[in-house]
């Protein structure tokens, strides 16, 4: 299991990717907690979620524990990556910014985001994957998709699956803006 988180001004989700990794309860599977560096100016650093960083990690831990690199590139696909970062909520002097049927709102619960070019790394199996985990802890979840019009931003789910391929879900929590007041 890896939990990816975007930080800046968002470390609320590195505080609780912290958390979980520290209280986790499941000690016979390998957990990874791992938080990225320069992802305002696009992840293309040696410490970015666009470099190598995670799977030469990967790499390391496995040869660490004697696993062959073969055995822990077939575990891959069995691994689940939650990619944690924010996520619009419809904000009240720009309603228009929001398509009609597909808002999240403040307090509402975590948003799974899915984007059909893959800017958000969701897909059918790791949403509903995600959503049976809210729904076992009682977390109420809400769903995102970008305007098709609008073009969003990316996280770094998918940048760091580009180089690690895991099932991944981006997941984030509402706010009215993502970077600035001003927004």
């Amino acid at each position: 299991c890896l939990v990816g988180s975007e930080m800046c001004i968002r470390d609320r989700c590195a505080f609780s990717a912290t958390e979980a990794f520290l209280n986790a309860e499941n000690k016979e599977k390998l957990l990874i907690s791992a938080v990225f560096d320069n992802e305002e100016v696009g992840s293309l650093t040696k410490q970015g979620a666009d470099s190598t960083f995670l799977t030469d990690t990967v790499r390391r831990i496995a040869s660490a524990l004697n696993i062959p690199e073969a055995e822990w590139l077939r575990k891959m696909p069995d691994s689940f990556m939650l990619s944690a970062d924010n996520a619009h909520a419809v904000h009240p002097n720009y309603t228009e910014k929001c398509d009609q049927t597909n808002r999240c709102y403040l307090n509402g619960g975590i948003v799974i985001k899915y984007n059909a070019n893959q800017r958000y790394t969701t897909d059918a199996v790791s949403g509903a994957v995600f959503q049976a985990i809210c729904q076992e802890a009682g977390v109420p979840v809400q769903r995102y998709s970008n305007r098709a019009d609008l073009p969003g931003g990316s996280t770094l789910g998918n940048i760091s699956t580009a180089h690690l391929s895991v099932p991944t879900v981006d997941i984030g929590l509402p706010q009215l803006a993502m970077h600035s007041v001003c927004e």
